[in-house]
């Protein structure tokens, strides 16, 4: 559980206690608990020095292996697609530490940011426990299998700068999830498995605000530091993320998530030359 706080001084404090907290249902109940008394406790404040975060508090499993370890399996089996449901609930499991840290790291920010933030951590809590209900329906649980460790290492390597961060985590690697999930979906009710599809259809919804929430942000930065946002966010991907650039992409969905069609164009050509190497 987070640690009591009596003045709006301490609430930087107690989302380093939820982020460091290594319990999945300990988390979420202290989020939870953060969340319920936010509104009243204004702009937060407390440490003076940002602590580096190396390991976020989780479970000791799953074991965290390099991403070409993972197995990929077919969907036509309830492991298969245990295999899938647990990859994605440890997608959701990061993301309510990133949005975390997102929380935690970055201070100064308008009032809103930390709402916005906070909320999003809230959302990826609840997709976790809906996948992780679903593993029990079939019979597995959180942790059984290998997992990889890349949004975390995103985070750490984007800890020094908002704007970095805010550009490349969401605007990169979570944008990519709006471009696989509708084939997930796809694929699952080919298999017959409707029930894994529609929690999935509603990840999908929620995580384009979730986007949007990071290129609304990652704009506010730009604007503070006086540069061109659709220019900086090129250079930033080119420099650190092109590898993560693929096609195709759900363009939709990425237009309600704020990406401009000259940021779209930069994208494809990105993945374009990327892929022709």
């Amino acid at each position: 559980m987070i640690a009591s706080t009596a003045s709006p001084a301490a609430d930087f404090l107690a989302v380093k206690d939820v982020l460091l907290c290594p319990d999945p249902q300990q988390k979420i109940a202290g989020l939870r608990e953060l969340l319920a008394r936010w509104p009243t406790a204004g702009v937060p404040g407390g440490e003076d020095a940002v602590q580096p975060i190396a390991v976020p508090g989780r479970p000791e499993r799953p074991l965290l292996v390099a991403p070409r370890a993972l197995e990929s399996r077919g969907l036509g089996t309830p492991v298969g697609r245990a295999v899938l449901v647990h990859a994605i609930a440890h997608i959701e499991f990061n993301a309510i530490n990133l949005a975390l840290d997102a929380v935690y790291r970055f201070r100064g920010m308008p009032e809103a940011y930390y709402r916005d933030w906070l909320g999003v951590a809230a959302d990826e809590a609840r997709h976790f426990e809906l996948l992780a209900a679903r593993l029990g329906e079939l019979g597995f649980e959180y942790g059984e299998y290998p997992a990889h460790n890349g949004l975390w290492e995103a985070a750490c390597r984007t800890d020094h700068s908002c704007l970095q961060r805010m550009a490349l985590v969401p605007r990169v690697l979570e944008a990519r999830g709006l471009d696989v999930t509708p084939a997930m979906i796809a694929r699952l009710r080919h298999a017959g498995d409707a029930q894994t599809a529609l929690i999935l259809e509603l990840i999908l919804r929620e995580e384009v605000a979730h986007v949007e929430c990071g290129t609304r942000w990652f704009q506010y930065c730009c604007a503070l530091d006086g540069v061109d946002a659709e220019a900086t966010f090129l250079d930033l991907v080119r420099t650190h993320a092109s590898a993560s650039i693929r096609l195709p992409f759900n363009a939709d969905a990425r237009l309600r998530a704020g990406f401009t069609t000259g940021e779209q164009a930069g994208l494809e050509r990105i993945a374009e030359l990327h892929q022709g190497h």
